[in-house]
């Protein structure tokens, strides 16, 4: 393969997030967790696996393509996010226009046959609803990002409600309470785990006029918002498995949720400390410093992410794995 052609798609893939190809596996895996029972035979399974997986992830890298045409002018002030406006521009604004096209066309195709595969036109509708609230969130002249309380609100049903429903309703038309308690959680998880992200990004957005929640809050109240969130998403999703496993009569597979904790109180260590750096930020003279000990510890929240949601990635194949041989 010639040397522009493997640069093209690396460009293309750090244009398109590569690095959310594990989150996306674990909403493929929490909604088939829920969703799947003993009686979907191997072959059913392996083949609707494939198929939502693909759409997952074509619908993820349209809405981190278009998210990073938008902000391409705001990530070029930015020295952490030179690496987007290099692969743009590598890769070529046109060009990547016209690849959102294909791979839009690509998943509609995808989602269309899969509807009529599976008679549940609920599916196109949840793809439909999701790839629009991506492009809205990022693109003028909506752009919610920008727009307070409908930035999380967006966030939320993108990142998270969307692509888990969707994977669930591939297996299943049922309705679980508990797996509407562990969808809470992981909705009210999400956010919090990207406050810190929008932290991170608080100094540009403002200068830039971008309000986002957090830009609209101030620092201290997003960082204590992401505690309360991160907490809260926690003891939903942990609750949603405790009873789930009780009622199947599996108790002994909640000493297993001992994890959840573990990784919660962890990170909540970080956003106890990105909060105090927060009121030292608002009481301090000399902001500069503090201004980049925040940018500097919240730059690290894509691992915090990643613990959390890999500790209910575990917990989801957990119970996938009682389904089928317990």
């Amino acid at each position: 393969m010639p040397n522009t052609t493997i640069q093209m798609i690396k460009a293309l893939g750090v244009i398109s997030r590569a690095e959310f190809l594990l989150p996306n596996l674990g909403s493929l895996i929490m909604g088939l967790a829920w969703g799947a029972t003993s009686s979907t035979s191997m072959g059913d399974l392996v083949v609707l696996i494939v198929l939502s997986f693909a759409v997952i992830n074509l619908s993820s890298a349209i809405g981190a393509q278009a998210n990073t045409l938008s902000d391409r002018e705001l990530d070029s002030r930015d020295e952490r996010k030179k690496q987007l406006v290099e692969a743009t521009n590598s890769f070529g604004v046109n060009r990547l226009k016209i690849v959102l096209v294909i791979e839009f066309a690509l998943t509609l195709v995808l989602v269309s046959l899969f509807m009529l595969l599976q008679q549940k036109p609920v599916l196109l509708l949840l793809w439909m609803v999701g790839i629009c609230l991506g492009y809205a969130y990022s693109l003028s002249p909506i752009r919610l990002k920008a727009r307070g309380w409908l930035a999380p609100v967006s966030l939320i049903l993108v990142l998270a409600v969307f692509p888990v429903l969707f994977a669930y309703y591939t297996f299943t038309t049922e309705m679980n309470a508990f797996f509407l308690l562990s969808l809470t959680g992981l909705a009210l998880t999400v956010y919090g785990v990207i406050i810190p992200t929008e932290i991170r990004d608080y100094f540009g957005d403002k200068a830039m006029g971008i309000v986002t929640l957090t830009v609209r809050l101030g620092l201290v109240q997003a960082s204590l918002l992401g505690i309360v969130l991160l907490t809260a998403g926690a003891i939903f999703t942990g609750t949603a498995f405790l009873l789930e496993w009780t009622y199947r009569q599996h108790v002994w597979l909640n000493v297993f949720l001992l994890a959840i904790p573990v990784a919660i109180t962890f990170v909540l260590g970080k956003f106890k400390k990105l909060y105090y750096l927060s009121k030292k930020h608002t009481s301090s003279k000399s902001q500069t410093s503090v201004s980049e000990d925040i940018v500097s510890l919240s730059a690290s929240n894509p691992q915090w992410i990643m613990l959390v949601t890999q500790t209910y990635t575990a917990m989801s194949i957990l119970l996938l794995l009682s389904k089928f041989l317990l």
